[in-house]
């Protein structure tokens, strides 16, 4: 089993919730479409997927064999920024990029605010019946889970999961990413308006059916 399951096999495996086409796969992994079809091939050939109207695992082992190799990679090589945001997807759990992530995801990576690569905290919405599970999760993947930010210098490493318990969920996508719904995402903004001006902005004009009405100019920093 393990000499088809590399890295690629291995998360395409974790990534497939069934009749999954190789094309979500790929947008899910954030990895080229040929990439992934390349590996859907070799397993495949190897009887671990079946491809008929979808893409399926055969057996819950090979997904459990899969989700090892993988935390074992990361157990030797921490995952960088990117792949920490594909990590999340490997769960049986859903869960919604929220807070900073939310307005990242939704200006399409267009807004950063608040964070550097040395101290870098991931804002997870998850089911609260679900935390114990994503804690111990994530546990096999390196990143330290908590409610609140922590202060980097009491981390080992630059980055850190921040989950956010909630009794439901209310999940969108935006490119291959769940993200809770834009207006809520658009009140999180308002309510932290100073941060988020220019976010807005931004939002305002990627989005048509939107009519936020704010507007911001990079010399406005420079006003008293």
């Amino acid at each position: 089993m393990y000499e088809v399951l590399d890295d690629t096999a291995a998360q395409t495996i974790l990534a497939i919730e069934s009749s999954d086409s190789i094309r979500r796969v790929a947008q899910h992994l954030h990895t080229p479409y040929e990439t992934v079809r390349q590996a859907v091939n070799r397993l495949e050939d190897a009887g671990y997927v079946s491809y008929d109207s979808g893409l399926t695992v055969v057996d819950e082992r090979v997904r459990d064999a899969a989700r090892e190799l993988v935390a074992a990679s990361a157990a030797v090589s921490p995952p960088s920024i990117e792949e920490t945001y594909v990590i999340p997807q490997f769960g049986d759990w859903p869960f919604a990029f929220t807070r900073i992530d939310a307005v990242y995801v939704w200006t399409q990576g267009g807004y950063q605010v608040g964070r550097e690569p040395d101290d870098y905290p991931l804002f997870l919405a998850v089911r609260e019946q679900d935390v114990d599970a994503w804690e111990t999760f994530f546990e096999s993947f390196d990143p330290p889970t908590a409610f609140e930010r922590q202060p980097q210098d009491e981390l080992d490493g630059p980055l850190q999961i921040v989950l956010e318990p909630r009794a439901s969920l209310d999940i969108e996508h935006v490119e291959g990413y769940p993200v809770i719904p834009r207006a809520e995402t658009i009140e999180y903004m308002r309510e932290n308006y100073a941060q988020f001006q220019s976010a807005l902005a931004m939002l305002d004009r990627m989005y048509e059916d939107l009519d936020i009405g704010v507007t911001y100019r990079e010399t406005e920093r420079a006003q008293p």
